[in-house]
This record gives C-alpha cells, sequence and structure tokens, in this order.
C-alpha cells in the first residue's frame, strides 16, 4: 500500500511549475529562481497554515504571487532613490552596448512577457498551468468575471504579438 506524500514531497513536485508561474511574473530567470527559492522557503516556514485537505499548489501560488507584489512595490520604492547597477557597469565603456548580443527568445514567452502584469498572471494560471477560472479567481482574490475577462484580453493579445 502507498503511503501518502510527506508535505515536503508535495511541495518539492510541485517546484517545476512554481518556477514557471514565477518565471511568467517576473519576466526574468534570475528573479524567477529567487522568487521560487523564497516561495519554497516561506511554505516551509508557514507549513502549519495550511490545511491538509486543501491544495497544496494553490496554496504555494498564493504565496509566490503575495511574495512578487512585495518584491515589485519594494523595487519600486529603491528604484526612486538607486541608479540602476548596470548604468555602473558601463559607465566609461562607450562599447558596451554594440558588444551585447541580444537573446533570441521564444516569440509565446516573449509576448507573455508584453502583457500587462494582471492579463500575464490570469494567462500563466490558466493556459500554462492548467487551473480553472474558479480555482484562479481564489488564488487571485478576484471574482470570476474579472478572471475572465482578463484571460480573454491576455490570450487575445498574445495572438496579436505573436502573430505580429
Amino acid at each position: 500500500m502507498d503511503r501518502p506524500l510527506s508535505f515536503e514531497d508535495e511541495l518539492a513536485g510541485l517546484l517545476p511549475r512554481l518556477r514557471r508561474f514565477a518565471h511568467a511574473l517576473s519576466r526574468n530567470p534570475s528573479d524567477a529562481d529567487d522568487l521560487t527559492q523564497m516561495t519554497i522557503e516561506r511554505a516551509l516556514r508557514s507549513r502549519a497554515q495550511w490545511q491538509q485537505g486543501t491544495r497544496l499548489d494553490s496554496w504555494a501560488y498564493k504565496i509566490m504571487r503575495n511574495l512578487w507584489i512585495d518584491t515589485a512595490r519594494s523595487r519600486s520604492r529603491k528604484e526612486k532613490f538607486e541608479a540602476p547597477a548596470e548604468e555602473a557597469e558601463s559607465l566609461g565603456d562607450e562599447s558596451a552596448a554594440g558588444i551585447e548580443a541580444s537573446v533570441d527568445l521564444n516569440r509565446i514567452m516573449a509576448a507573455m512577457q508584453r502583457l500587462p502584469e494582471e492579463q500575464r498572471e490570469v494567462v500563466a494560471l490558466i493556459l500554462i498551468e492548467g487551473f480553472g477560472y474558479r480555482e484562479a479567481s481564489e488564488m487571485l482574490g478576484l471574482p470570476i468575471g474579472t478572471v475572465s475577462s482578463r484571460l480573454v484580453r491576455g490570450r487575445t493579445a498574445l495572438l496579436q504579438l505573436v502573430g505580429a
């Protein structure tokens, strides 16, 4: 008889899906890795708050989204007072812009990155991660109608961006 997976095993099984969602939110591989790590750490520390019998994935996605909102707010405050590190690194190097190579990204991911954040997170949860409308609305704390309209607008925008 198979014994049920432990909390840690279930959480580890979510890592690829969490990383994909983190990438959809952050649009940056390094930030996605950091966000995934922070989510796992928070989930492990907050384990007692998770209710057995409820969906661990939904709970973890909520944690990740809240962490991302906190990160974005923190960055916007920081950007008001500090110049980006990239500017300091290229100071005095006039050829830096010419030397940098552009990265050829998957067309869909590039289009996803151009979506507004509220559409991107709904598209990522429903189209990429396979959650239902009700689950996405609960995770995002939005009415189902709002989730539905954001998905329609996001899907339409994606089709236009990819087709362009």
